[in-house]
């Protein structure tokens, strides 16, 4: 892979100040002071909160403490979401810190999937890696790694090591010199306006003739509601780890360096601010 080390860093080091609040209608014996918290972007939520869980356990009665889940402004925050895809599709223009509501009650079944353990995080990080590598590499790189390359994947993501992570995660990214890039692009595009979970299907790094493909070309093919025609005015940000990439980056470089440690490109696409 090019290396580009730095951005890789900004990507891993990413943070998102949050302010947490207990939901109102929670019993509790004392009131509930908010928990303030930077959030690592390329984390997810039952990973990184067990400081709030505790926090808020303090004022509760064990009885009333049962699962806990997030909300922001109505919606319930699926985990199983990186923490930064979740920010930029549904608080990526509203001011800081993200207000999030904690519930410890009333669990959505129908929105949620339930997280009894960080086993549970960590089966579906490793599925996800599993299934980007089908795509990039028909599974040859993560088949010959040995289980403890995976526990370090794993490990390093929980514990925030960003070297312990990359020493393994480098090899995911590699392709043979011959190849302009991997097999297909692992991502997933996402938007608030539709039911539909995400996008996703394959697309090549490389186009017939050779040219790399773009994120715009990207968009034309899966989604081409979310480019502006040239026209029109713009209706929707294209956003990936909070930021708007030029819609001429080739994907692979996007897939190398601005993947989440899933190895997925999460790409929000959210409608433009009318301020």
């Amino acid at each position: 892979m090019t290396d580009d080390k730095d951005v890789l860093r900004d990507v891993w080091f990413g943070r998102i100040p949050t302010c947490f609040m207990l939901y109102q209608d929670e019993i509790t014996e004392r009131e509930a002071e908010p928990y303030y918290l930077l959030l690592p972007r390329i984390s997810y939520l039952t990973l990184v909160t067990d400081k709030v869980k505790k926090h808020f356990q303090k004022v509760m009665r064990q009885e009333d403490v049962t699962e806990i889940w997030f909300e922001y402004e109505g919606t319930p925050l699926k985990w199983h979401f990186p923490i930064g895809l979740l920010f930029d599709l549904h608080a990526s223009n509203t001011a800081l810190p993200w207000n999030i509501t904690v519930h410890f009650k009333n669990f959505p079944e129908k929105d949620l999937l339930h997280c009894p353990s960080k086993d549970v995080i960590e089966a579906h990080f490793m599925a996800c890696v599993k299934e980007a590598d089908a795509l990039k590499h028909k599974s040859q790189v993560i088949n010959e790694m040995q289980k403890k390359d995976h526990k370090q994947l794993w490990m390093g993501l929980q514990n925030d090591k960003f070297d312990q992570f990359w020493a393994i995660n480098r090899k995911l990214m590699e392709y043979p010199p011959e190849d302009s890039g991997f097999r297909y692009i692992p991502f997933r595009i996402y938007q608030v306006t539709t039911e539909r979970p995400f996008i996703q299907k394959l697309f090549r790094p490389v186009a017939a003739n050779g040219q790399l493909n773009t994120l715009g070309d990207l968009l034309k093919e899966v989604c081409p509601a979310a480019i502006t025609p040239e026209d029109g005015e713009k209706k929707n940000q294209v956003m990936v780890h909070g930021i708007e990439p030029m819609l001429e980056t080739p994907v692979q470089w996007l897939s190398e360096h601005m993947s989440y440690p899933d190895n997925f490109l999460h790409i929000s696409i959210i409608p433009q601010p009318t301020d």
